[in-house]
């Protein structure tokens, strides 16, 4: 199996939050999209992804893909069934991000032109005040009109972003919030904590001691709120982040924390390769360049502007113990076994001793996962399995 990731960079407005690769210089969306599709030419699948087929999941993600027109968006997916349509799933998931505000009756006719099946929406919150306090440029009310016109248009498969954590923020705001998504009965919900990245806008806030974090105990219980709401509701919390009803987990977003190939495409995108070759395995991690007018040049002269690098044994053992074990399906040992050898098998099962003993970890199935305590710990969990 296999993903493709498209890169869209515009933003109308930058998020306070935010520290993805993003640009409000909507000038360039021509030359983009005209580079995004040349980088497809020169991204051929035996190259990009080996023997790794068919092609399961597509998403745009952003930066704010839905800031696209609706030309735009109809070279793209042309472009992308010319260049792979050949290795494409008969039955794919095929993401895009959208603002809220965004999801005009104009712009679901566009949707209805495309083969996407399921949008990702960013509502964060359903406070008002919130929402100018992260200069979103939306509104609560413009989530509820942009769920129910993407029903309308035959789109049953929505996901829903929250955060939670803001500055003076309690268990009341918080629970109104969740409250709020479960009433539009969305098929999938993610869920973050406010984290304040250097170098954002949040961050300079933070040590200008304009605004103050929320404390560790407030943090706990706004997790654990979120974890019995949506759950008790019958949303499957597969992820730590991440909650799904039954069929309806991110396919694509399930492939980065299960080792599935992915092509990256457009500025600062990233892609993973696997290759079997001479009974050993090749794995090769590589990521454009994150700078707008380079992309474009670089992709004019017919030159891919990328890095790559080789991923040895330890370095993709420790990239299993980040991404899986993030997950309710947790690392099957006899994989670890059959990829990376008994050494590091008796290393893993070792560990995972400890951490059991204290109720953080269990064994189901040959699965190796958190339970719901480790779930609170899990970066430290983590990080005692790496190899340095």
């Amino acid at each position: 199996m296999a993903g493709i990731y498209i890169h869209i960079p515009f933003c109308e407005s930058r998020c306070i939050y935010c520290d993805f690769y993003s640009t409000t210089s909507l000038k360039w969306k021509d030359d983009y999209v005209d580079a995004l599709c040349k980088e497809m030419e020169l991204r051929p699948a035996i190259q990009a992804l080996g023997d790794n087929y068919p092609i399961e999941t597509i998403y745009l993600g952003g930066g704010t893909p839905s800031q696209l027109s609706n030309e735009h968006l109809l070279r793209i997916f042309t472009m992308l069934k010319e260049t792979y349509g050949d290795l494409f799933s008969k039955n794919m998931e095929i993401t895009m991000e959208c603002n809220p505000d965004d999801i005009t009756e104009e712009f679901c006719q566009t949707l209805k032109q495309l083969p996407v099946n399921r949008i990702s929406m960013g509502a964060q919150t359903f406070s008002n005040e919130r929402l100018r306090f992260l200069h979103r440029r939306h509104n609560a009310q413009e989530v509820r009109i942009a769920v129910e016109r993407l029903r309308n248009i035959g789109i049953n498969n929505i996901s829903i972003d929250l955060m939670f954590g803001f500055p003076g923020e309690n268990i009341e705001q918080w629970t109104s919030d969740i409250q709020e998504v479960i009433s539009l009965n969305v098929e999938h919900i993610s869920a973050y904590s406010l984290m304040y990245e250097e170098g954002t806008s949040l961050y300079r806030l933070l040590e200008q001691g304009k605004i103050e974090e929320i404390d560790e105990e407030m943090s706990r219980n706004m997790y654990d709120t979120l974890i019995q709401l949506l759950t008790k509701t019958g949303y499957e919390h597969y992820e730590i982040s991440n909650f799904a009803r039954p069929g309806y987990r991110s396919r694509h977003n399930s492939s980065y924390w299960h080792e599935t190939p992915y092509i990256g495409i457009g500025a600062a995108a990233h892609s993973y390769k696997r290759i079997h070759k001479g009974g050993q395995l090749f794995a090769t991690r590589s990521w454009n360049i994150a700078q707008l007018a380079q992309y474009i040049e670089k992709i004019e002269q017919g030159t891919l502007p990328s890095e790559k690098e080789e991923l040895d044994i330890n370095t993709r053992y420790n990239d299993l113990i980040a991404t899986a074990l993030r997950t309710s399906d947790g690392i099957s040992i006899k994989h670890v076994e059959e990829e990376f050898g008994e050494e590091l098998t008796r290393q893993l099962t070792s560990e995972a001793q400890k951490h059991m003993a204290l109720g953080l970890m269990k064994i189901e199935n040959d699965h190796l996962s958190l339970t719901p305590k480790g779930l609170y710990v899990s970066d430290d969990i983590m990080s005692d399995f790496m190899i340095v």
